[in-house]
């Protein structure tokens, strides 16, 4: 088990989600918030086994459409973002490679 580190710009993903789908109804937006958060939880325990796409590993969200990405560390997982899967592909692969530095 490791600890998962949620990188700030990874941490303004859930942010935006929760304003996203606030605005679609108040109240979905902390469910989305708490359901990333559970996402998150259950990385700690099973890390690493999940396919490789633009250089991160991806998880995908239980109840959202939408992808974590993470890379393992020796001492934790670092969570590099939390992007919504009905994106173009290619502004994920930009997004992704734009954190990556």
């Amino acid at each position: 088990m490791k600890s998962v580190v949620v990188l700030p710009q990874a941490a303004e993903d859930i942010e935006a989600g929760r304003a996203f789908y606030d605005r679609i109804e108040l109240g979905v937006g902390d469910y989305f918030a708490d359901c990333i958060l559970s996402d998150l939880d259950q990385l700690s325990r099973l890390h690493g086994f999940h396919r490789m796409q633009f250089g991160f590993h991806r998880v995908l969200s239980e109840r959202f459409p939408f992808g974590i990405y993470y890379r393992e560390q020796a001492e934790c997982v670092q969570v590099f973002a939390i992007l919504d899967l009905r994106m173009e592909p290619t502004w994920i692969r930009e997004e992704l490679e734009e954190r990556n530095g």
